[in-house]
């Protein structure tokens, strides 16, 4: 079985798939491909180079993250750009992955961990999504205590995504985590049962 994992910044998502994985799943984490992708001589890396300019490297070879995170704040439309290199590129790695995996270990959960999933119109894309949900309010409290960010900041970043509830409303499994890591998990054992895994 293959699902997607995802939920709004700081509402624990990370926690969620650990869970997951400790009972068995297979993760492929969106952000750790999306990090593969710019290793030095990736055809990924080098596309953003033809474009972004040998500035963005540093001299070791490896990608400037910081430099690159600034130029595209900075330059709205090349934001733009670089998702146009970057997103199709992460999305082929992850089912390719999914499939490998899916044919390896057929009795085996898949989780596809990805930050932006409807956002990026991949909901379709699996049997079923998980969102991990926490009320706004305390995703907003929580990221300004994990990050140390102002509470201006933080509803910034959190208003970048798609609000919290609509995901709550579009998901098919719904893990709340406002109320501690002992009721997290018995939701998680819950859906595994339902869904027959070993």
């Amino acid at each position: 079985m293959n699902i997607g994992l995802t939920g709004g910044i700081a509402t624990g998502k990370s926690t969620v798939s650990q869970m997951l994985v400790k009972r068995g799943a297979i993760l492929i984490d969106a952000d750790v491909v999306a990090r593969e992708v710019m290793l030095p001589g990736h055809p990924v890396l080098k596309a953003v180079i033809a474009h972004f300019g040998q500035a963005m490297l540093l001299a070791d070879g490896t990608l400037d993250r910081k430099k690159l995170g600034e130029h595209i704040f900075a330059h709205k439309e090349e934001r733009k750009v670089l998702e146009g290199i970057t997103h199709p590129a992460i999305r082929a790695e992850m089912r390719g992955r999914a499939a490998e995996y899916e044919a390896m270990y057929p009795e085996r959960l898949i989780v596809s961990d990805i930050p932006l999933l409807y956002e990026t119109g991949q909901g379709s894309s699996f049997e079923e999504v998980m969102v991990v949900y926490i009320p706004r309010e305390m995703q907003l409290t929580r990221l300004m205590n994990r990050n140390g960010l102002s509470k201006e900041e933080a509803t910034a970043r959190i208003s970048a995504q798609m609000d919290i509830e609509e995901k709550r409303k579009l998901a098919d499994v719904v893990i709340d985590n406002s109320l501690g890591l002992e009721h997290t998990e018995r939701q998680i054992d819950e859906f595994w049962l339902r869904k027959g895994l070993l």
